[in-house]
């Protein structure tokens, strides 16, 4: 896979990802380029598994594997956007929070702008950047090799960081949900910088949209039921929260607040 794509490329990865099918015309009339230009990006995006061709245009593959940063960065924005001002909804000022890898803790940490005196400890270089431009935040970050393209820190290193401090709350993300209700990630890594936070948070606020839901991934990491609090774009299906077994969950959508108790 090409490690970079062009910023016409990414949007039409966006457009086609949201609309679900784009015609070839309607793209290039969208982008104000020739159909030669845009059926060049649309080969190259086919060749590397990004889109399909079908009849009259290109449609969006099924999700499988992990994908490049830039482009998980410009999937299904707006529902991150949700799930960033919820979360933010329930931070107040002056708190100590550990954000993890991922796009929707940094939508998260860009939608607490408006907090005071936070305190950020994170393994997430974007989100550090971003945490670092308050002068009245405080900003702590992970040690260890960066990951190119992902801007974070993996590794022991870093879930000894995140053992080193008791914060208020825990914010992370995960690359999908198995129908057990078991949360997945891409390597272990991931997932001991995920559990590291979870174990050291005085509370757990789990960030994801709805396609994680039913979403396949390698490595095994914990379970819904391990959380506090479940932030999500839309309802979590009902199989989801009947996984929940005994524990009691808050689950926030966008126009509500529930609270799931199994029975």
């Amino acid at each position: 896979m090409i490690d970079t794509y062009s910023d016409r490329q990414l949007q039409i990865i966006k457009t086609v990802s949201e609309t679900g099918f784009c015609a070839i015309d309607a793209l290039s009339e969208h982008f104000s380029v020739s159909t030669q230009t845009i059926r060049r990006d649309v080969n190259a995006l086919c060749e590397q598994g990004e889109l399909r061709r079908v009849w009259g245009g290109v449609e969006a593959p099924p999700i499988s594997g992990n994908l490049l940063y830039a482009k998980r960065r410009i999937m299904n924005v707006a529902a991150k956007r949700k799930i960033a001002l919820q979360v933010a909804a329930h931070i107040p000022d002056g708190s100590s929070i550990a954000l993890s890898i991922g796009t929707t803790p940094e939508m998260a940490i860009a939608a607490l702008q408006e907090k005071t005196n936070l305190k950020i400890f994170t393994n997430n270089l974007n989100i550090a950047m971003q945490a670092s431009g308050r002068h009245d935040w405080s900003v702590t970050i992970a040690g260890g090799s960066v990951r190119s393209g992902d801007r974070d820190i993996l590794g022991a290193e870093v879930e000894a960081f995140f053992e080193r401090f008791e914060v208020d709350f825990g914010i992370f993300g995960v690359a999908g949900v198995s129908q057990d209700g078991g949360l997945l990630d891409f390597s272990e890594a991931e997932v001991g910088s995920r559990r590291a936070i979870l174990k050291n948070c005085r509370t757990s606020y789990l960030v994801m949209d709805h396609s994680k839901f039913g979403r396949t991934a390698d490595v095994r990491g914990g379970h819904l039921s391990d959380v506090d609090h479940i932030f999500c774009d839309q309802a979590i299906p009902q199989q989801f929260l009947d996984k929940l077994g005994l524990a009691s969950v808050s689950v926030a959508v966008p126009s509500k607040v529930v609270e799931e108790q199994a029975l």
